[in-house]
């Protein structure tokens, strides 16, 4: 990673109603904030704007759906929806296959899996 990149902070959206804990917190709905840099996880993040993690369904990575718990770095771009995205987009936008990750992951059963 270069010196620039390990510089640069994490830029975070926010999107849905999770911007209701940001608007409460009297934060803007896109910011950055510096993390360490060997990274940290989305969670870890999640957890500094003091949003309920348990609200967040989908996190993207520079445009990629990821599992709340894999690492952010420097320069990473992170988006953040809660639950309620309509359906199909759910699909497209491969959250659907990430909730079932996760679930597998924490031993859960998946419903129609």
């Amino acid at each position: 990673m270069s010196d620039i990149a390990k510089q640069q902070p994490v830029t975070i959206r926010v999107f849905g109603f999770l911007r209701s804990h940001m608007d409460a917190q009297g934060l803007p709905y896109s910011l950055e904030k510096t993390i360490p840099e060997e990274g940290c996880a989305a969670y870890d993040i999640v957890t500094r704007l003091s949003l309920p993690p348990e609200k967040v369904e989908a996190v993207f990575r520079n445009g990629q759906v990821i599992n709340i718990y894999d690492p952010i770095f420097p320069g990473d771009r992170l988006a953040l929806f809660p639950y309620g995205t309509p359906g199909p987009y759910r699909v497209f936008l491969g959250m659907v296959r990430e909730n079932r990750e996760r679930a597998r992951r924490e031993g859960r059963g998946v419903p129609g899996a």
